[in-house]
């Protein structure tokens, strides 16, 4: 054996060992997930709690500002289907921008990835998530997680009418594996009567030909934003997305790794708007927060988790709900980084 080949033979085991290495230390560091239990999970909530008092609930939509500003949940749903809760996570609260994330797979699944991002950018921001960004320069939506660009994707969503919020729906029911869950009506009309920045945004990419439908599209998504649902909910919707698109319970209808992988690098770069920057730092997760309080997380492969707190941080994420997040993830080790 000469030098060289002596040298690339060191180097295959050494790299072989390595891998090997890091596959028994990603199962120990999986192996720690299990013991996750009511008392982990209450001891960082009620750790938590105070930044209830520190954020606001969101009363720009007076239906959300009625909301129980000291309400907080914490939800995990791990690889073997097992879900633990604590807190209140039989309160119930709508989705808001967290429906984002369904409306995009179902776009992706219908148009292909192609038909939905050549009118939309993959880009991450440091504006807020209502933001108007780029839509009077280039014409298109930064990303499909601000408004913008949400109200783009349920609009590419096929079907008439109230069609493409009822397939939002029926998804959400399907991961949740809950048909009762249902959207707030109230919610909804509080939504549409002060919608207006909202309206702008539609109209302007109505103008600039990435809109051809009417306001029925635009309603589609003032109610997706107020389909309600639990912690739980929210932590079977992280699974979801963590695992390839394969429900917690091991149904694999709409297994698709590649879409899965999409939609966590959406919610990666730009799933908490302004804050993602820091937030992939800190916590280093997908995760797709909501006004109404939630928060979902993705952890690739291994869990979902869900948090529930409406008063909100100046970002307009759960204040708490990060914090709890950000206590599991560093107790767990569960950062991507």
């Amino acid at each position: 054996m000469n030098n060289n080949s002596f040298l690339f033979s060191a180097k295959g085991i050494y790299i072989a060992a390595f891998l090997s290495f890091n596959t028994i230390m990603y199962a120990q560091k999986a192996a720690d997930i299990s013991t996750i239990s009511e008392k982990t999970l209450n001891s960082i909530l009620e750790k938590n709690r105070t930044y209830s008092t520190q954020g606001k609930v969101a009363d720009y939509i007076p239906e959300l500002g009625k909301m129980d500003g000291k309400a907080i949940a914490f939800s995990v749903v791990e690889k073997n289907g097992r879900v633990v809760n604590v807190g209140d996570v039989h309160k119930k609260f709508t989705m808001q921008s967290i429906s984002k994330i369904i409306a995009l797979m179902i776009a992706v699944n219908e148009k292909g990835e192609s038909g939905v991002f050549d009118k939309m950018g993959y880009f991450g921001t440091d504006k807020p998530f209502n933001h108007f960004s780029n839509l009077e320069t280039t014409g298109k939506p930064l990303n499909p997680m601000m408004n913008a660009g949400a109200i783009l994707t349920t609009s590419l969503i096929s079907g008439e009418g109230e069609k493409p919020f009822l397939k939002i729906l029926e998804m959400v029911r399907y991961i949740t594996k809950d048909q009762t869950i249902d959207y707030s009506k109230s919610v909804y009309e509080s939504e549409k009567s002060t919608g207006h920045r909202n309206r702008g945004m539609f109209y302007l990419m109505k103008n600039n030909g990435l809109i051809s439908g009417n306001e029925d599209q635009l309603d589609n998504y003032f109610k997706q934003c107020s389909i309600e649902l639990t912690a739980e909910d929210l932590a079977k919707i992280g699974y979801f997305f963590a695992n390839q698109c394969v429900r917690f319970d091991g149904d694999a209808k709409y297994k698709n790794e590649e879409v899965a992988k999409l939609v966590e690098s959406q919610m990666l770069i730009a799933g908490m708007y302004e804050f993602s920057g820091e937030y992939a730092r800190t916590v280093g997760l997908p995760s797709k927060s909501g006004v109404g309080g939630g928060i979902t997380v993705s952890v690739p492969g291994r869990m979902g988790i869900g948090v529930f707190s409406p008063a909100l941080d100046q970002h307009g994420n759960s204040s708490a709900g990060y914090h709890m997040i950000l206590d599991l993830v560093k107790q767990y080790g569960l950062s991507l980084f």
